[in-house]
């Protein structure tokens, strides 16, 4: 979901809502687009309700494309995610690359990442904190992820951000050994994400990225 586009969301939603719902949905993103001045702005209200008037599996999608119709700002997406269900924070994260140019949002991706909801913190490691969170919090990052069985496909650019990172694989060495001494398995994505470390053939002389 959080590397799809916005016009890619929209397409597929209208092929799976029914007619019901997309009337719905129009009708929100309108509101969302003309930015009633009303208290709380009435598609606050829309972005709540997505989960009931479109589903549940469609609610993500759905409320991103009311973020994005309404052109939130940071302010307005601290508000929604502080005060906002586990969901409407999941969709608060999505919605982060398609509204925030700059690192102004890694607060909520960081506070997501000290949870252990673990569709927060899938969400969390999506395009926004690939292109955004320091080498220190990336790498802090994927190992919540093998720490809370996160899949890794979840952690958006893992091939770039990996690729080479020597500190990373210490400290995925350090993860494997501790699970081991404590008699614990150490995950199969560990060794994947172990494996991506490694610089290529013809790079001997790669340099560890910075801390």
């Amino acid at each position: 979901m959080n590397r799809q586009t916005v016009t890619a969301l929209r397409a597929h939603l209208d092929e799976v809502l029914t007619a019901t719902a997309r009337s719905w949905l129009d009708q929100a993103l309108a509101t969302a687009a003309g930015r009633e001045d009303t208290d709380p702005p009435g598609w606050e209200t829309r972005f709540a309700e997505a989960g009931r008037r479109t589903g549940q599996d469609n609610a993500d999608a759905t409320r991103v494309l009311l973020l994005h119709a309404a052109r939130a700002d940071t302010t307005t997406l601290n508000r929604l995610y502080a005060e906002g269900t586990a969901a409407e924070r999941r969709a608060v994260l999505y919605a982060l690359p398609h509204l925030v140019p700059g690192p102004e949002g890694l607060p909520l991706v960081e506070d997501a990442l000290r949870t252990n909801d673990t569709r927060l913190v899938a969400a969390a490691v999506g395009p926004y904190a690939a292109e955004h969170l320091p080498a220190h919090h990336w790498r802090h990052a994927v190992l919540k992820c093998l720490f809370t069985g996160v899949p890794v496909d979840a952690v958006a650019e893992l091939w770039r951000r990996a690729h080479g990172d020597k500190e990373l694989a210490r400290m995925l060495g350090d993860f494997a050994d501790e699970r081991t001494a404590a008699g614990r398995s150490v995950p199969e994505d560990l060794h994947r994400v172990l494996a991506l470390t490694e610089p290529a053939p013809h790079e001997p002389g790669t340099e560890a990225k910075e801390s």
